[in-house]
Parts: structure tokens; C-alpha cells; sequence
């Protein structure tokens, strides 16, 4: 039977691609939600760089956000009504200038945090996400640096506040890998491979074909694939991020980033990544990682992959990995060519994971 239909007051900090095309499916599946899981929405709050901190706890005009109504930097004023002598005059930055303020004046129930990632420390995202659950608001992120960094802590807050701390989107964009294992009561995972970048997996393809690395790297920018700066992407930092926020949360022990064995993609050639693959042993930017004892040992490195095997059949933007278990020997998903809407999908289902365990 269907529940009572709940509103959620959203918020997305961060509005680039992944929340601007959560926000265009939030809208597709919007009588979805309320159908089948009795949940509505309004957006009531809108921040980033370029925009600052937008707040309306009466909602914003998803239109107007996405361009397809009046410009937004036309409308900001009109939306900035986040406290009783605010006009349409006022701007966001005038009415709520951290992130604090801003969750209040939008009397947010759901963030969204899409940041980028900060290798180092995990920050701004952690402080963002420790200020939603500190006000008892669920926090989703598609961001990995609070993962590696902070989980264990924003984990223990979101259970003392009663609220979700989720993350689905951080690894395999929207396949349910951490959720998968919620499913898998008293399971041990032993170890994992895969490949996990799909930036360095779309290069080691073009150079395959003859580009060097330099034009390999522009094409896939050129694609959306790689962004400006791929220095993350090439020197295997976000691959280590993935293996350490696998190892952290599936694995239940904390592992610095440091402690990952980690090489990149710069020094493989052409004429070597050509000679590989005709040989049948096509070199992939492989994460592994297996317990010993108490602890785990894991590396991101450029390796020759039998052509019969799984793993080098990946191309493109897809993805892979494989885990055993002390019970299964092998568990294996792949993830073929996802776009945007895959990594929005993620942040979706965490939502209405959220709304639904809250009841």
C-alpha cells in the first residue's frame, strides 16, 4: 500500500554536469517517485562557484535552473528569498555566504554534493557534508575525497542524527556496488580487480590505433571524457581514490592513499601498447587490492592483460571489476559505456534509498 506522500527540500552544491542532470531526472521520474515510493520534491537550493548560494525553502524553477526558462543570472534575485526582508533585489551572496547558512535558509532535508575531488584532504566536501548531517540533513555525494578521508566519521554522525550518508555514485557512477553488498549479510570480501578509469582506458584504446599520448589525451577531452586537467585521471589518482574508498567501506579497514602502490599511464608508448596488443596481452590500468591479515595491499598500475580475460575486453568508457569473496570465489560487474545519466542515477537511488529508510 502507499504511503503518505513526503516533500523533500533539495539542494545541490556543485552545479555542473552530474547535479544538473540529476536535476533534469529528478524531473523525468518525478511521478514516478510520488507513484511508487511516495516521495515529492521541491529545489530549494542551488550553489557554486559561479553562481554562489542560491535559497528558496518555497522551491526554484527547475526550468530556470536547466536554461529552459529565463536566464538564471536574470532570476537570481527573485530566488533569493531566503530570510522575511529579502527582495528581488537581493542577491544569494547577500542572504547566505557559507555552507551553513545556506542549508539553513533553504531549510534543506536532502544535499546533494558534488564537488570536486581534493586528493590531499577530502576538502571542502567533508566539511560540507559533517554541516548537512549536523542539521539533519541527508548528505549524497558523488564526491570520492570524503570517502577515503572521512568516512568513518561522517558514517558514526549520519547514525547519531538519524539521517543517510551515501555515496553510490562515486564508484561505477550509478551501479549499486556499495548497495549490493548491504545485500550480502555476514560476506567477506578478500579482494577486488578492475578497471575503474575509464579516462585512461579511453586513451590506452587511441593510442592503440596509432595517436601518441598527447592527441590520445585531446580527443578524449574533446569526447567530455577527460576533463581540462587530467593529471588525476593519467598519474592513477583517481583510481586510487576508487580502490581506497572500495577498501575503506566494503572492507571495513581504513587505508591512506599513500599506502597504495600507484603509477600512471605516462611512460607506456605507442609502439608498445601496439606490440601488446597484437601479442594478445593488452596493457590496462588495473586496482587490485587483497587482505593479509588485518590489513590489505593494493596498487593501481599499468598492466598486460590476457586478451581471453574480461578485464581486456573493456574499452571505451566502461568499466570492471571483479570480487572474491570467502564465500563466492567470484563476483564479477561490468559497466558498459554509461553516461551522465548513469552517475545521476546513482545519486537518485540513493535519495530514494534515503527517504524510504527514514520512514
Amino acid at each position: 500500500m502507499r504511503g503518505r506522500i513526503r516533500t523533500y527540500n533539495l539542494c545541490f552544491l556543485g552545479f555542473g554536469n552530474v547535479n544538473r542532470t540529476l536535476v533534469r531526472l529528478l524531473e523525468d521520474r518525478a511521478d514516478e517517485l510520488r507513484a511508487c515510493h511516495s516521495i515529492a520534491f521541491r529545489i530549494t537550493g542551488i550553489a557554486s562557484r559561479t553562481l554562489g548560494w542560491i535559497a528558496d525553502p518555497n522551491g526554484l524553477d527547475p526550468n530556470s535552473l536547466l536554461g529552459r526558462g529565463p536566464a538564471l543570472s536574470e532570476v537570481e534575485g527573485a530566488l533569493a528569498r531566503t530570510r522575511p526582508e529579502a527582495n528581488s533585489n537581493v542577491s544569494a551572496s547577500d542572504v547566505a555566504t557559507n555552507v551553513r547558512d545556506w542549508l539553513a535558509a533553504a531549510q534543506t532535508d536532502v544535499l546533494f554534493e558534488a564537488t570536486s575531488l581534493n586528493v590531499k584532504d577530502g576538502e571542502p566536501a567533508v566539511a560540507h557534508i559533517r554541516a548537512a548531517l549536523e542539521r539533519r540533513a541527508h548528505a549524497i555525494t558523488a564526491n570520492k575525497g570524503p570517502i577515503v578521508h572521512a568516512y568513518r566519521n561522517l558514517r558514526d554522525l549520519a547514525a547519531k542524527q538519524g539521517k543517510r550518508f551515501l555515496f553510490e555514485s562515486t564508484v561505477m557512477d550509478g551501479v549499486p556496488i556499495f548497495s549490493f553488498f548491504d545485500q550480502l549479510p555476514a560476506i567477506h570480501l578478500q579482494g577486488f580487480h578492475g578497471i575503474l578509469n575509464s579516462t585512461t582506458n579511453v586513451i590506452l584504446s587511441e593510442m592503440e590505433q596509432g595517436l601518441t599520448f598527447d592527441e590520445a589525451l585531446k580527443k578524449a577531452q574533446a569526447l567530455g571524457i577527460a576533463e581540462t586537467d587530467a593529471t588525476h585521471d593519467i598519474d592513477g589518482w583517481d583510481a586510487a581514490v576508487k580502490t581506497a574508498a572500495l577498501i575503506t567501506v566494503l572492507m571495513d579497514i581504513p587505508v591512506r592513499l599513500e599506502d597504495i602502490e600507484r603509477e600512471g599511464i605516462r611512460d607506456l608508448t605507442p609502439q608498445a601498447l601496439r606490440n601488446a596488443r597484437r601479442d594478445g596481452w593488452p596493457f590496462k590500468l588495473v586496482c587490485r587490492a587483497h587482505r593479509t591479515g588485518d590489513c590489505v595491499k593494493a596498487s593501481v598500475r599499468p598492466e598486460k592483460v590476457l586478451s581471453t580475460q574480461p578485464m581486456a575486453r573493456i574499452a571505451g568508457t566502461s568499466s570492471y571489476i571483479y570480487f572474491e569473496t570467502d564465500l563466492f570465489p567470484g563476483l564479477a560487474v561490468t559497466e558498459e559505456n554509461p553516461g551522465l545519466y548513469a552517475t545521476a542515477y546513482g545519486l537518485l537511488a540513493d535519495f530514494v534509498r534515503a527517504a524510504t529508510a527514514s520512514r
